[in-house]
């Protein structure tokens, strides 16, 4: 059986107009995201694939993004078998920060959570 490998970018590399689709959950998305990101938590993105399909076709390549990378991997994997170009964000939230990108909450800078 043959297995293509995730498609992964490290946070550092992703473009500022890059359509960033944040797949954590309410919470972890209150305490900190990228500005102009596309959230949808991982829990209720089967019932939201619609909204995303639509996103993406307006969009194209979508940036995939959790806390470290293990969800937004199991997204990525899906998108990209259903014929969609996404990317998984190596390191996720964490690597982000990390970076020195910006992270922001409804109340100005934000923090990983």
């Amino acid at each position: 059986m043959n297995f293509t490998p995730l498609p992964t970018v490290d946070a550092a590399s992703v473009p500022d107009d890059g359509l960033v689709l944040d797949v954590r959950e309410d919470d972890e998305w209150a305490a900190g995201r990228v500005e102009g990101a596309l959230h949808v938590p991982m829990s209720s993105f089967v019932d939201r694939f619609g909204e995303v399909t639509e996103v993406l076709a307006e969009r194209g390549r979508a940036y995939v993004m959790c806390r470290v990378g293990g969800r937004s991997a199991q997204v990525t994997q899906y998108l990209v078998q259903q014929g969609f170009d996404a990317v998984n964000v190596d390191g996720g939230m964490i690597a982000w920060e990390n970076a020195g990108r910006p992270v922001v909450s409804d109340n100005g800078p934000g923090f990983v959570a």
